[in-house]
């Protein structure tokens, strides 16, 4: 039997989707009143990563912990990959220590590499083209603010070719979202990501106007840090600040997925003010993971 992996959201089907956020849902109660669980004890996981994570590592660290089971992080450096080993090999060993492989990586390549010869399940944890993980907690924190998902307004204020907006992409066509995307010129979403629910607008006002939700994310992402002082210049009149979010209507929430670069994408202001519900996403990481490892180790 194959592994069942998770490298893109197009990997969950609709209905394993919504039992995974209903799951989230309990996991958060349970951990609110100080229920604990073990439904993986015994299970290990291991975490491989070739960027930096701070929400990511220490979210799936804490998730199979609180439920039994055991994380081993293997810092990218203290590998023998890190030395030359092919990820193909790397991935058949560890598939007979652990019960699944948590991968942050560069090029979604790297990442197909050692999903194909993974004998357990591969959890996507950060590629140049997607970042599967917090975007299914992005749609959790938007279905616990509004009850559903289908037909809400999203509104992507900057890097339209980042892996955040890519995976928004996915999101808007598994869900029947709208997803509207305001970037500059050179940083749209890539052609063969577009569909019916996607359209790019013209300004950070128009992608707001009717928006149930406005996220963003950093202007430079991780290996592309070479490029800062021209991405600043180009993404100037992009940050999401108060003036912006008061053309949203007043229900609308404000998402983005840390870290953020205060002053830049977006303000202090807006993270602190009462549409941002930045840090309860952040917490969220904690319970959609318990339930996507659940999904993925136990169904």
């Amino acid at each position: 039997m194959m592994a069942r992996h998770f490298l893109r959201l197009a990997d969950l089907p609709l209905d394993a989707a919504r039992r995974i956020f209903d799951r989230a849902a309990e996991h958060k109660a349970d951990r609110r009143s100080g229920v604990t669980g073990n439904t993986l004890a015994g299970k290990t996981l291991v975490l491989l990563f070739e960027k930096p994570s701070t929400r990511t590592r220490v979210s799936f660290e804490a998730a199979i912990f609180q439920l039994g089971g055991h994380a081993i992080t293997l810092p990218w450096a203290e590998s023998q990959a890190s030395r030359g080993e092919p990820l193909t090999d790397t991935a058949r060993v560890l598939s007979s220590y652990a019960d699944a492989i948590v991968f942050r990586t560069f090029g979604e390549a790297r990442l197909l590499e050692l999903a194909s010869a993974a004998a357990v399940p591969v959890i996507n944890a950060l590629t140049d083209e997607g970042h599967p993980v917090q975007v299914l907690t992005d749609l959790f924190t938007v279905q616990e603010r509004f009850g559903s998902l289908e037909g809400r307004k999203v509104a992507w204020i900057g890097d339209g070719a980042s892996n955040m907006a890519r995976s928004w992409a996915e999101a808007a066509a598994l869900f029947g979202m709208e997803l509207r995307i305001s970037a500059p010129r050179g940083y749209e979403l890539p052609e063969d990501l577009r569909h019916a629910n996607v359209r790019h607008v013209s300004s950070p006002a128009e992608a707001v106007r009717d928006a149930d939700v406005v996220a963003t994310d950093t202007w430079t992402s991780m290996g592309h840090e070479g490029e800062r002082e021209v991405r600043l210049r180009a993404f100037h009149g992009y940050t999401v600040d108060l003036d912006l979010l008061d053309r949203a209507p007043s229900t609308a929430i404000l998402l983005h997925c840390l870290p953020a670069v205060r002053g830049e994408e977006i303000t202090a202001e807006a993270i602190e003010s009462p549409r941002s519900v930045i840090f309860e996403q952040a917490e969220n990481r904690l319970h959609v993971q318990k339930a996507l490892l659940e999904y993925l180790l136990l169904e």
